[in-house]
Formats: C-alpha cells, structure tokens, sequence
C-alpha cells in the first residue's frame, strides 16, 4: 500500500478469499470477481511506475488519476471488508444473507445502496475501473529502471556509524570549542562563579544535539544533578518541564502527585529543586521564544557555575553565548561518507566516479545528515547510479549555499529510491508526534493491522515486518534506539525532525494521514479522512457534521500522550482498523469505549500507557478480525472473557497486572506474543494453561 497505490496491494488476497471460499454465490458472480482481479492487475503496474518518481515531476494529469485510483481502491477495499465482515465464519452462505449483507453495507457506499446481490455491487465496481483504466490510456508514465533489493539485516556498520563516527568525525574540533566556552580562564575546570547561558546554533541535521549531548556527557558528572531534554516545534511546557524534574530526580520526580500540578506549579518545584544545586540543563531543538521564555522561569540563576544550554536552528531565538555550528569540512565530510559507504577508514576506493563523488559532496554541503542520508542510499550499488543520482531532477536546484533546501532535497531523492512497502511504512510514521519514542514491536504491529506488510510463503508477517523496519534504519530513514541494557537490539527509532516533515508533507498533499489541530480535522481538497492523528492535545467529541462527513472512513485512529475529555469512540467509525491510545489520560470512570463491540473491521487495539481505563466492554468478543491488543501500563487488570473468542488473536501484550481469563487459550490458538498473569488461576486452570501453550506453534514471545 502507497500514497499513490492505496489499497491495491491488499484487494487482490481479498478477491482471492471471496474466490476460493465456500459461498454459494449467484451465477457469474465469480466469473466477474475473477474479471475484477485481472482489471485490477492491469492497472496496478501503471501505479507502481508513478509511485517511484517524485511527486512534483508529474504531469498534473497523472497526478489527478493517481488520486482518483488511490481514492477508489480504498472505496473498493472497504465494500470488501465489509461483505466478508458479514459473512465470514458462516459455514456455507446463501443467498438471502448475501442479500441482507449487501443491504446492510448499502448506509456505507453510495453506489451500492440499493443493490440486491453481490453482482451489481461488483458491476459498479468495474465501471468505475473501466474509467479509471481509460484516463491511464491518456496520460504518458515514464519507464521507471527497477530498483537494487534491499538487505533486510541491520547492516552493521550502520550501528557503528551511529555510536562512534558520528560522535568522531568532525565533532572534536567543535567539541573543543564549545567545552572551551564553559570553562574558566584559569583551565579546563569548569567555572564556577555565574550561571553560563550558551546557544548552540546551526540548520537542521547539522548535529547540533550530537555535539550538545556529547559536551553534556562530557561535563554532567561535574555537577549535582541535569537534564537533558527535547522541545520541538509545538512543545506541551508542562510535559518539557516535568521531564526536566524527571531527568533531575527520576526517582522523586515520577511520583504520580507530580501528574496533576500545572505550569505554574512545576517551575516553582523546578526553583526549589535548582535553587542551592550547581545543574547543567540542556534544551534540545528550541523553535520559539515564547516556549523558552516559560521554560527559563524556572532556571535559577544562584551564582553556582551552572549551565544552561540550549540548540536552535533560529539565531532569533538564540540567547546567552552564541556558539555558531559549522559544516563539516570537505575531508571529514569524505571520511564520513566513505566510512558509512566502505568501512574503508575514510578512504576512497580506485574505482569510484570521481567526478560524482565531487558532486554529491557539495551537494550534501557539509551536512552530516544528508551525508548518512545520501550514503545509504547509494551503499551498495553501481558506478552508474552515483551518475544517476547526479544527474536527477532538482539536483543542481539550490546549490547557492543553502544548506536546509539541499537537505530536504536529498531527503526527499531517498524516500522516492525506497520500495513502494517502505514508502508506505515510512509515511506512517507521520502519526507520531516529534521527539517521540516509537517502540518497533509495537509500530511492526500496526503496519500488519494496516495491511502494509505483504504476505510472503514461510515467513511470518512480523518477521517481514522487521525486515521492513531494519530497511529503514539501514536507509538512515529513521534513527534506530539501542537498548545497551539488553544486548545492544534495537527496541525503538525516532523520526529526525526534517524527515518528519518531508514525510507529514506528503502525507497531507495526498490525503495518507490526517494530523488534527485545534479541535479541527480537515484534509486536503475535502477529501474523506482515511487515518487521523491526534497528537499533544486535549481530543474533545466531534460535531454532529464531522461525524456524518469524513468520518465514516476512517481506518486508523492514533492519539498520542492526549487528554481524553470529553471525547468518546463514536459508531461513525465503522471502518476503523487500528485504534491506538498511546500514553493518554483519560477521567477516571471515563466509558469512551462502551460501542467497541461495533468496531467489526478493528485489527489493533493498543491501550498502552492510558491511564483513567479501567476495564474492556465483554462485547470485544463480536471483533472476530482482531490480531493485536495491547494492553501494556493500562489500569486494566481483569481481561473479559469475551477475549476468549477473539479466534485471530496473534499478539496479547499485558504485564504483571494483567489477568487471564479462565479457558483463554481454548479457541485463541494463533498467538506469536503472549505476555500475560496467570496468577489468579487455581491450580488445575494453570496447568490447563501451561498445557495449552504447547499448541501454540507459532509462539515467539512468551512473558507469563
């Protein structure tokens, strides 16, 4: 699935079910499914070419059909899902309840309101193909030269890369400058007499938080106690000033009392914390002055040596001692390519292009995130790739010294190199807020839920799914997060902020997520909200019109660290797969999932880190296509029994306070996680259980 392909690549396994399984359809119905599936096939190549080239080269015709392709197997893919939302698990389906299927989906799609039967629903269908196919006639695609494979194992220099040349290659010099800054004239000592503001300023993915917390780790244990703490562009103050408490005092600071003060409150616990401490505090990636005027009301100046830190891309923004971060220069820039490219020791091999290596050298401008960036790209393919890459659209757009436009340039050549399913996987990563820590296990689950990751004959769809996300890594795409305490895996990734916009850009421009924003949801050109965003902000209950409008087709709901008012889950989404409530707070007693039970598409269900949850409706036991429920940190302790039923259950995540219901594992039989208490079994039900768990063959993950 693509922002240009939409649901194309999950209609044809759909087809193939309704094809091969056992319904009594009516007469010529599946000669015409079977017509449906090869039009569907014929038009798919076209899709694929215009999805591998940049969105802005294309004629504006391709463009409009691209969109109404996209748009239409969406449409297409949701009548599908809901016949076989209807009819599934029936044993042998007749006519009548084909008809009263079809009848029901009729409130849903417009053009099958009043059909009767499956065959005039699907002549609808091949209509609109028909039209679709005829515009794809008319507009000239150009032939696309297909693309090097990809390796699905973390490359191992790409680790390396990131725990010691980044920190390495160019950084000392810089490194040196600024401890120089902070120390007192007498040594390297640092100074202990006032309060040292410092701003480190620099364009984006310049490393200008690589060289603050390299100096930050350098320095802390010199102090009594610091923090350092990320602010993005639209920061929540009282979240950044209680992680800076957290950050100080982890151990006083994550009491639940601290949840409830306001922003008055936290920077007054702030002063008193800071007031008799020598601190060194750094705020990462500060955008507006207003942001950081409230943040450094809580700084006390106490004539300690303290130093306060901060890293901005605007020199407006900037105060204290300006530290002005450079380019790399052209050896270290070298050094850092041909050491992420060869592991050569920041060598040049004979047989590479000088030519084009010159020019893509000045084109990354010293930048060392497009330098990792573009030397992912180009790893491991061909001397007339480099002569590719040099001769592309827009490649000499800018080059006038303008460091950001080139960045985003060679930003946005790597996203259209990537396969069409890392494009999509990628683009989804849009629904998380910025700084935010998105844990693989859990983001591989939704791209499955989504239907992102492709079937493939004797691999598991999370196994490809990890496959992907090492893809991405290994592209520098997203920022890999080790877990050193665990034998070095990775266990999360975050999103580079200028990534972050490349990718929500796209996603806005073609409707692929929707990112709410003061209590309005709008999507491009009208168009109907297919996944929404709520990120940072209080969710309050939609309006009547927004319910009735856009609404129904919404297939994705991800809210991250929100309050939940008054917001409640509304049968408007009918169509809904994924249903994430991450780190959310919720009123206690709040009964927002009471129409749970109507979610008959949902495949994920994450409830992790909600707090004020407090129990699941017994109706989750009607959601007979659920796969993932997650239940992690959540104040939901006793599982309903009606999660006995859920028959294509394939992960269960809870903790130690997380109960299994008796008999759980008599029909959910499919599980590849299993993380659960079994403590409030009697005796012979826990060894029914342990019992159980030998037929589950394709267990990966078990925590009990």
């Amino acid at each position: 699935m693509d922002l240009v392909t939409g649901a194309m690549g999950n209609l044809a396994p759909k087809l193939y079910q309704l094809l091969q399984g056992e319904y009594e359809l009516q007469k010529g119905v599946r000669k015409k499914l079977e017509f449906l599936d090869q039009e569907l096939e014929s038009i798919k190549p076209a899709l694929d070419q215009v999805a591998q080239v940049p969105w802005d080269q294309h004629h504006t015709q391709v463009k409009v059909w691209a969109r109404q392709m996209r748009e239409a197997s969406y449409d297409i893919e949701d009548l599908l899902d809901t016949f076989l939302v209807r009819v599934q698990g029936s044993e042998a389906i007749d006519q009548s309840k084909l008809k009263r299927a079809l009848k029901k989906m009729g409130g849903l799609f417009g053009k099958a309101k009043a059909r009767r039967d499956i065959s005039s629903a699907i002549e609808d269908i091949k209509k609109q193909l028909r039209e679709v196919a005829d515009r794809r006639d008319r507009c000239k695609i150009n032939e696309i030269v297909a693309k090097p494979a990809d390796t699905s194992a973390i490359d191992p220099r790409l680790e390396a890369m990131y725990k010691e040349v980044t920190q390495l290659i160019g950084i000392d010099k810089s490194r040196g400058e600024l401890l120089s800054m902070l120390s007192s004239p007498q040594g390297n000592e640092v100074s202990h007499e006032k309060m040292k503001t410092v701003s480190v300023v620099g364009v984006g993915g310049l490393g200008k938080t690589t060289l603050a917390k390299a100096v930050y780790d350098e320095l802390k244990s010199q102090f009594d106690c610091g923090a350092f703490v990320p602010v993005g562009r639209n920061p929540d103050v009282k979240k950044v000033l209680r992680d800076i408490l957290i950050d100080l005092d982890k151990k006083e600071f994550r009491e639940p009392k601290y949840d409830i003060l306001d922003v008055r409150q936290l920077i007054n616990e702030l002063k008193d914390f800071l007031q008799s401490k020598r601190y060194f505090i750094v705020i990462d990636d500060v955008w507006e002055t207003r942001y950081w005027k409230k943040i450094e009301l809580a700084l006390v100046e106490n004539d300690r040596g303290s130093i306060v830190m901060k890293t901005t891309r605007k020199s407006e923004v900037a105060t204290g001692v300006i530290y002005q971060l450079r380019p790399l220069s052209d050896d270290d820039s070298k050094m850092l390519l041909f050491t992420r490219l060869f592991d050569s020791g920041g060598e040049r091999p004979a047989n590479l292009p000088a030519e084009a290596c010159e020019k893509i050298m000045k084109k990354c401008g010293g930048v060392p995130l497009a330098i990792i960036t573009m030397a992912s790209m180009l790893v491991g393919k061909k001397t007339e790739d480099w002569l590719a890459v040099c001769n592309s659209p827009g490649f000499y757009r800018g080059n006038d010294g303008q460091q950001a436009h080139d960045t985003e340039w060679i930003l946005s050549l790597s996203y259209y190199d990537l396969p069409m399913h890392l494009k999509t996987c990628l683009l989804y990563l849009s629904v998380y807020p910025e700084d935010y820590f998105i844990l693989k296990d859990r983001l591989i689950w939704k791209w499955i839920a989504e239907g992102f990751v492709e079937i493939k004959t004797g691999t598991s769809l999370f196994q490809l799914g990890e496959e992907y996300f090492n893809q991405l890594v290994n592209r520098s795409m997203i920022q890999a997060v080790w877990d050193v305490d665990e034998g070095g895996d990775i266990y999360a990734c975050q999103v580079h902020d200028m990534v972050l916009d490349l990718i929500r850009g796209l996603s806005y421009e073609e409707n692929f997520v929707t990112i709410s924003n003061d209590d309005k949801v709008t999507s491009p050109s009208g168009n109907k909200v297919r996944r929404l965003a709520h990120q940072n902000r209080v969710m309050k209950q939609l309006t009547q019109q927004e319910d009735d409008t856009g609404m129904a087709r919404v297939r994705s709901l991800v809210a991250c660290r929100c309050d939940i008012g008054s917001w409640v889950l509304h049968p408007s989404f009918k169509l809904l797969r994924v249903l994430a409530l991450e780190r959310c707070n919720c009123e206690k007693g709040w009964q927002g999932l009471k129409h749970l039970g109507d979610l008959l598409h949902l495949r994920y269900l994450g409830l992790q880190g909600a707090s004020g949850i407090y129990e699941l409706p017994e109706e989750i036991g009607k959601l007979k296509f659920l796969q993932i429920l997650d239940l992690v940190n959540s104040g939901i302790q006793v599982l309903p029994f009606g999660v006995c039923q859920l028959t294509q259950l394939v992960c269960l995540r809870g903790d130690s306070h997380t109960l299994a219901p008796d008999g759980l594992l008599k029909k959910v039989t499919s599980l590849e996680e299993l993380r659960i208490s079994i403590d409030n079994l009697n005796d012979e039900s826990k060894r029914q259980f342990v019992k159980a768990l030998g037929n589950l063959s394709e267990l990966r993950v078990l925590r009990i």
